[in-house]
């Protein structure tokens, strides 16, 4: 999920309605698929309407609602390949309106109560008129599943031709089976980019309704060097409310 920020605007976004279409189209062709080949390969799809799609601790909706829809398929060995898409808001000139992205990796268990994720993911944005697409390298170390460390590495960061390397921390503290919370802090990398970096931190309510759907409450925070690179409007604090659920 990615952002360029410096191109913003509060014009129009994807319509909401041939989102959800595509959604219902990836989960579908997933159900099909899974009875199909279910001791081969395991299928798995999400969906979301946030009021903001905050990343990386700045908006990509210019503080819009946005709907988000995913598809994963995932092999026994630990080899697995996933689309994931949403609205954004860029600026007029450069007619992006929706971004894709496509992951190949693998994850699994390294060692008892680690497991290991590693993956390349393409950031891919079909309707612009400019070179917005990047690629970037990306490694998560979790412990017990509720401790994580995230690293990731591009040589063409938020669709610039310089490098970024962005690290996360985070944590999910379970209450009981329906709450939780979690818990991040994450430092972006963008001297290269932007002559500076930034840090931001996240702290979410996660409350499960009834299988598969979830409420989330968010509060996001940036440090002032994320205000200066993406504008106040985008960075700083906010608040993000959504339904999610997992198929």
């Amino acid at each position: 999920m990615s952002s360029h920020h410096l191109f913003r605007s509060r014009e129009a976004a994807v319509p909401l309605i041939l989102a959800a279409c595509a959604g219902v189209g990836l989960l579908a062709l997933g159900t099909q698929a899974q009875a199909a080949e279910q001791d081969a390969v395991q299928f798995s799809g999400s969906a979301a309407l946030t009021s903001d799609y905050v990343w990386r601790g700045s908006s990509q909706t210019q503080g819009d609602p946005a709907v988000q829809v995913g598809f994963k398929a995932a092999a026994a060995n630990g080899f697995y390949g996933s689309v994931w898409g949403s609205n954004v808001e860029f600026a007029p000139q450069t007619h992006a309106s929706s971004e894709f992205d496509f992951t190949v990796g693998w994850a699994g268990q390294v060692a008892e109560h680690w497991a290991l994720d590693v993956n390349v993911l393409h950031y891919r944005y079909p309707s612009t008129t400019s070179d917005l697409n990047w690629t970037e390298l990306n490694g998560t170390v979790t412990y017990r599943d509720n401790y994580w460390l995230s690293l990731a590495y591009s040589n063409e960061a938020l669709g610039s031709k310089e490098r970024g390397i962005y690290s996360q921390i985070g944590a999910r503290f379970p209450v009981n089976d329906a709450l939780r919370f979690e818990a991040a802090a994450g430092h972006y990398f963008l001297d290269d980019v932007y002559d500076r970096s930034y840090s931001h931190g996240q702290l979410s309510a996660i409350w499960a309704v009834k299988v598969p759907f979830e409420l989330r409450l968010t509060a996001h925070a940036t440090d002032r060097n994320a205000e200066r690179i993406f504008g106040d409007s985008l960075a700083g604090s906010r608040i993000e409310a959504a339904v999610q659920a997992s198929f």
